[in-house]
Formats: C-alpha cells, structure tokens, sequence
C-alpha cells in the first residue's frame, strides 16, 4: 500500500504524476485550519507533506500523528517550526541549490537598476518626460571597480561574489559566521565584522536567512553606519531589517537608495512608505521567480519527498540528525 502524503501547492502534471507513482495524494488548497478540518481523514493519515508558504506548526503537526517527512518548495524554512518537527522526528527537506544562480542573477538585477535608477527613468520616458538632451537629474551612479559588501556567504552569496568580481571588478569584502576559504580564493574577498563591512562597502547585500539571530540585525545604528553614497540591497527575508529604519534612513539622505526583492510583511502595503520614495527599487519577491527555476525547485522537492519516505536522506535535509 502507497504512504499517503497531502499536496498544498499545485504542481506541473508531469510531477504531480511523479508524486502518483510513489504515494497516495490528497491535494488541498492550503494549510488553513477549516482546510485542514475538512480533510481531516487525510491529515490525520499522511506520512508526508508537500508545497510551500503555508506555516507548518505545532498545531498542525497535532492533526498529522503520523507524518514522517515534509519538503517545502523553497530554500528558505522560516514558515517551519522546526523545534516542533525535531520532537516529533519529522524530517525537513529544502531546495537549496536549485536556485542559487537565478537569485544572484536577481541581486546583480537590484544592483544596477539602484544605481543607475533603471525603474525610476524609464517611467519618465513613459510618462513623456524624455523631450531634450538629459541633465544631471536623470544621472545614476557607476557599479563597476565599486566595493560590494555581503552578509552572507553562502551559496548565494557566493555566486554573487562571482559576479560582481568577474563581470565588474568590484573587491569583494564579506561578513559570515566563518571565514569562507574558496571565496578568498577566487574572488579575493576580504573577511570583516559587521561594522567595517557597513562603514567601507559602497553596496551592501543581504542575502541571510531569517533567525532569531538575524532579526532585525540591521537597523537604525546599522544604516547610521552606512555611506551617505551606499546602495542598500537586501534578497535574503525581509524582517531582517528594521524596515522602519530603512525608510527612515532612505528619507534623511543617510543612504543613497535601496534595492529591496523581500519585505517585512508580503505582500508589501500599498500604503508603505517604501512605495513612494523615488530611490528605492521594489520588487514582489521574485528572487527565484523564472519559468526553469520553480520548475527545478518543484522536481527537487519532489524528488526530495520520495527519498526521504524512502530512508535515503544524503541531501537537502535541514534535520538530518534525526532520521533513523
């Protein structure tokens, strides 16, 4: 007999057949308790669990006594309690490297169109305003030999260190929980604390996950820190940043502008301060969003869950330590 598992994101045919072969599926819509009460046979029945950008918590774990294993479609696991998974020995699975080269090609995207204002002029075009020889009011500000700061350097921050040092020769300075031997190597990037990287970089680049130790680690005395000339970019989870502070730092000049894929609350206000300040670049989380790369991450969480509910957890596992 096929384990059961619940679907709660829509997948291509072709996947979803792959899901098919190997489980019993009941797809719903989301993981929203009403959902879950009229479903409630199935919940109680899966071993597995499969989608993304639906809270996974205690609560629901009650309703699924026997759960086995979860695979979110994403790198990022914050909707996941994972304390709760690890008492109950329910494995999580991600999909963190299907993604690492779209998201760099989006961050060097935020970068370029920040400095040379990108959104911002050819809205002007649009609306008209191109009538003469352009003065200094439509004028950006050079990326390239530029020094890029990243907080991060992880497999992400790691392909943008590539980028940025290859394609525009920018020295690379970066700020991780360890000296990272293969970017000092390739791209002759420079370890140092927060504070140095904050004061010295002309682009600083967020690319961390979203901790109890990485909330709000930047804010008010972080962007004080900053260039007045500095372009903020942040790609990693938006409540790492004190979003207030960031507008309040955008408004008084203290940095020059920011290029933002992630909010602290998403999908952002329309009555947010960051929607009406010409020097900032916002984009609706699209950080992975290409036809080929959500197509990847769907097959490999897929394939995730199989191997997981299989017993062959090699990979991709946020708690390895407690499968057996």
């Amino acid at each position: 007999m096929k384990p059961s598992i619940i679907l709660y994101k829509a997948l291509p045919d072709n996947l979803q057949q792959r899901l098919a072969e190997h489980f019993t599926v009941t797809q719903v819509a989301n993981l929203k308790p009403e959902t879950v009460q009229q479903h409630a046979e199935a919940f109680a029945t899966a071993q597995g669990l499969l989608g993304s950008s639906e809270k996974v918590d205690a609560a629901l774990l009650e309703k699924m006594p026997q759960l086995r294993a979860t695979s979110t479609v994403s790198v990022g696991y914050d909707n996941f309690d994972v304390d709760a998974l690890n008492a109950r020995k329910i494995l999580l699975m991600h999909t963190p490297t299907v993604l690492t080269e779209t998201v760099a090609d989006t961050i060097m995207a935020l970068v370029l169109s920040s400095a040379r204002r990108v959104v911002e002029v050819a809205g002007r075009v649009k609306a008209g305003e191109w009538t003469s020889g352009i003065g200094t009011d439509w004028f950006g500000i050079d990326v390239h030999h530029k020094t890029m700061g990243i907080i991060g350097m992880g497999r992400i921050g790691l392909a943008l260190a590539q980028r940025a040092h290859f394609g525009f020769g920018m020295p690379i300075l970066y700020n991780a929980r360890r000296h990272h031997v293969e970017a000092e190597a390739r791209f002759q990037a420079r370890y140092c604390d927060l504070n140095t990287l904050l004061q010295e970089s002309d682009f600083v680049c967020l690319v961390l996950p979203l901790t109890e130790e990485t909330h709000h680690l930047i804010g008010k005395t972080q962007f004080a820190m900053m260039k007045k000339s500095a372009i903020f970019i942040n790609a990693g989870r938006g409540p790492v940043v004190d979003e207030n502070a960031l507008v309040e730092a955008l408004q008084n000049g203290e940095i020059h502008a920011a290029g933002l894929d992630v909010f602290e609350k998403e999908p952002l206000p329309v009555d947010s301060s960051l929607l009406s300040l010409p020097n900032v670049v916002a984009l609706p989380h699209i950080g992975s969003a290409t036809h080929e790369t959500r197509y990847n991450m769907a097959a490999c969480a897929v394939d995730n869950l199989i191997d997981a509910l299989n017993g062959k957890v090699e990979k991709n596992c946020v708690n390895p330590q407690v499968a057996g």
